[in-house]
């Protein structure tokens, strides 16, 4: 009874801190742009909840007896209740014109604090409470530890696959103020169960195990201790800075939805439910030696400068993340003291997965421009791997098995140097074959290092350094810079003849380096294109004044690019773009860069910060036509296309205006959940998918694009009513209706 009620009680606890991890993380998406940096930074702030969580349980079971502990927890338990059910707290807006960072861990402290720290500090509290209950297994609880993130992997799966798809927000919050009641009277009992027992008393020679993790002659020295800890804490910091990377890999240039948040972090997740069961399923030397094949398998990419599929990519990402967090956690495991530091080991561990996040969420996007981070943390984990098959050489020896640590590396690198600058400078392309052969054979020669930790490492840098020396046919990169919301980059098409703009692997704007072409829109805005004829429709109107008097069309756009829709304005009209990302801004308007702005619209109005927030502040039916073209990497943020945020469009839109929202692409359709809206509001509405592309069309800057229009009446359409490539919505039977309070992305995904 007693093992079955602790048991239950820290799988409660678990599963409702990975409950409201995406939960709160999806209530906080819609002010920041969709952006996957909300869900890293989220991640941040859950990991120092557990780090204090983690903390006040270290403190309190040192210092205080075991009835005072279960008053002071009980107690605290109760507090929650003052911000339940959870959401976000009114009138918090974030800022427009710094990284967000800071006000999203603001703002989750306030609403979330409370009974995350509460619920973070049960595991360890718990765990030290059942190690005095008297039960057989009290000497080593550890194993109470994979029910934990057993209930933490329920709840993490259980968001994307049950609750987002079946409940709104508020629901979900509602269930979950039940989930934590419950829990409440889990803990009450389980510190009811222990409140009468006494501790057991722990010989001396028994205490010196439990201090240490092994019985030694004397003390365990100082400097030995805090090897020991630091050594927890990079172990628990690689695998925690990994799963960032590989969510921030994942969710670049595909929906940030919460299904592929949760993937690495379930994942990261299981390694600690496999390594800390009493019996792991996989053996842990067989993962050490397979990880340096696996580690320079993911870094393929990377060196290759190529792009792999995006499901081959996904699986080799988290086989990846999976496999290093069942090394670095399994050797967390075999180190881990006996009772009397559990609380202690819990803290050191949360300690190193706060730092991993902070170095992912914060320091990363300040001091690169790329995403460096990822394959830096591939070359800590290689030096944290123990080493295989290795006894003690002689001292000679030694000294020379240490020097070649070093020297084979280097050799490794300037071998790869002389041949890559030699094929440039003899002019021979480097074609994806040839560099598959060149990196293909120095692997190899990195893979035999692979018995060494050290010297694998340093052959991993060795080969991103000769890495950085080569440069694939795509055009020469002038610019590239990282904030909160991505990685932006300008570059030239292969052939020079256009200027690009990217977010993550996004094409965002293009431009014709051809001063005669450089006003004429390109990519996915062409004037033979569905934007063309949308931009013809509503200039070919009459529009009047209140006293009949015609008038210039005023305009609004949601995404602003490289500011190539700029090019269709008219004399009289005027132009404004509502944009979230400084620093695409601060690319539009650099004419080093992009000229459109400057060319076709230098009094064109641009507007910082979230379109729903800043929206809210134009003037009522102020807009003949609102353009949404808003992106997060591939995807229109969620919180652009609900009913509320139609609501307001059609507050701004003139009597008479069209709405035109950009739904381009590679793997969401979410046509017809536009057309439910549409429907829903008792609006006409049709779409052009304009795919039949050519070759020369392509060569001259042309993208294939997807475009849909509303309006009040068929007759506010204008040439668009007739035009054969528009064509009427179709929205199939059940489609729901997305809202601020519920979507639901699984729904729209391409699964073919």
């Amino acid at each position: 009874m007693l093992l079955v009620v602790f048991t239950v009680s820290m799988f409660i606890s678990a599963a409702l801190l990975f409950l409201v991890e995406p939960m709160m993380a999806k209530m906080a998406l819609p002010m920041l742009g969709g952006t996957p940096a909300v869900w890293n930074t989220c991640l941040v702030f859950f990991q120092m909840m557990l780090l204090a969580g983690y903390l006040y349980a270290y403190a309190v079971t040192k210092w205080l007896r075991r009835r005072t502990q279960i008053i002071l927890h009980v107690s605290l338990a109760l507090t929650p209740f003052v911000v339940l059910p959870l959401h976000i707290p009114a009138g918090w807006e974030p800022p427009s014109d710094s990284s967000p960072v800071f006000w999203v861990l603001a703002m989750l402290t306030v609403a979330v604090g409370l009974p995350f720290f509460l619920l973070s500090a049960s595991t360890p509290m718990l765990q030290r409470w059942f190690s005095h209950s008297g039960h057989k297994s009290a000497h080593d609880p550890y194993f109470l530890y994979a029910a934990s993130y057993a209930g933490s992997l329920v709840g993490l799966l259980g968001y994307p696959l049950l609750l987002e798809p079946n409940l709104r927000l508020s629901l979900q919050s509602a269930f979950w103020s039940y989930g934590y009641a419950l829990f409440l009277a889990m803990t009450v009992a389980c510190g009811a169960l222990v409140w009468r027992n006494r501790p057991e008393t722990i010989s001396a020679p028994a205490a010196q195990i439990e201090e240490t993790g092994e019985l030694v002659p004397g003390t365990i020295e100082t400097g030995r201790l805090w090897r020991q800890r630091l050594r927890w804490i990079a172990l628990a910091f690689v695998p925690s800075s990994l799963m960032m990377g590989v969510t921030t890999a994942l969710t670049t240039d595909v929906p940030a939805i919460p299904l592929f948040w949760v993937l690495p972090l379930a994942f990261y997740l299981l390694s600690f439910v496999l390594v800390f069961a009493k019996r792991p399923p996989i053996s842990h030397e067989w993962l050490i030696r397979r990880l340096p094949f696996l580690i320079l398998i993911a870094l393929v990419p990377t060196l290759c400068k190529t792009k792999l599929p995006l499901l081959a990519l996904i699986a080799l990402y988290l086989a990846t993340l999976f496999a290093i967090a069942l090394v670095c956690h399994g050797e967390l495991a075999r180190s881990r003291p006996k009772i009397t530091r559990l609380t202690e080991f819990y803290l050191w561990i949360s300690f190193g997965g706060v730092l991993g996040g902070i170095f992912n969420a914060l320091v990363a996007p300040a001091i690169f421009s790329t995403v460096a981070e990822f394959p830096l943390v591939l070359v800590l984990a290689a030096m944290l791997r123990p080493p295989i098959d290795q006894t003690a050489p002689p001292l000679e020896k030694a000294v020379r098995v240490k020097r070649n640590d070093w020297l084979l590396p280097i050799a490794l690198f300037l071998v790869m140097a002389g041949i890559l600058t030699g094929l440039a400078h003899a002019g021979i392309e480097l074609g994806s074959s040839l560099i598959i052969l060149i990196f293909g054979y120095s692997m190899l020669w990195c893979m035999s290092f692979g018995k060494r930790p050290l010297r694998f490492a340093a052959g991993l840098v060795a080969l991103l350094a000769a890495s950085s020396l080569y440069h694939p046919n795509i055009g020469a990169i002038l610019h590239a810079d990282r904030n909160f919301f991505g990685v932006i980059r300008v570059t030239d098409s292969p052939n020079g003849k256009l200027r690009y703009l990217l977010h993550g692997g996004t094409l965002h704007g293009s431009q014709s380096l051809d001063p005669a072409r450089s006003r004429e829109p390109l990519a996915y805005y062409t004037k033979t294109g569905p934007a063309g004829s949308i931009l013809r429709a509503m200039q070919s109107k009459t529009l009047l004044t209140p006293k009949d008097n015609s008038r210039p069309a005023n305009w609004a756009v949601v995404g602003l690019g490289a500011g190539a829709m700029a090019c269709y304005l008219q004399p009289g009209e005027s132009l404004t773009y509502y944009e979230i990302d400084p620093l695409v801004v601060q690319m539009a308007l650099d004419t080093r860069y992009f000229t459109f702005l400057q060319q076709c619209a230098p009094q064109a109005k641009i507007i910082l910060g979230d379109a729903r927030l800043q929206l809210r502040n134009a003037p009522g039916a102020g807009y003949d036509l609102i353009v949404i073209d808003a992106f997060s990497g591939d995807m229109i943020p969620m919180h652009l296309v609900t009913r509320e945020a139609l609501a307001l469009y059609l507050r701004k839109l003139a009597s008479g205006g069209m709405l035109a929202f950009h739904i381009t692409n590679l793997y969401l359709d979410i046509a017809p959940t536009l057309g439910s809206l549409a429907n829903d509001a008792g609006l006409v509405c049709i779409t052009s998918d304009d795919r039949g592309v050519s070759q020369d069309q392509l060569d001259a800057g042309k993208l294939a694009s997807h475009w849909l229009v509303m309006a009040r009446s068929r007759a506010d359409l204008g040439p668009l009513a007739t035009d054969p490539h528009w064509v009427d919505i179709h929205v199939p039977p059940g489609t729901k209706i997305w809202t601020d309070d519920y979507s639901n992305l699984l729904h729209v995904i391409k699964w073919n």
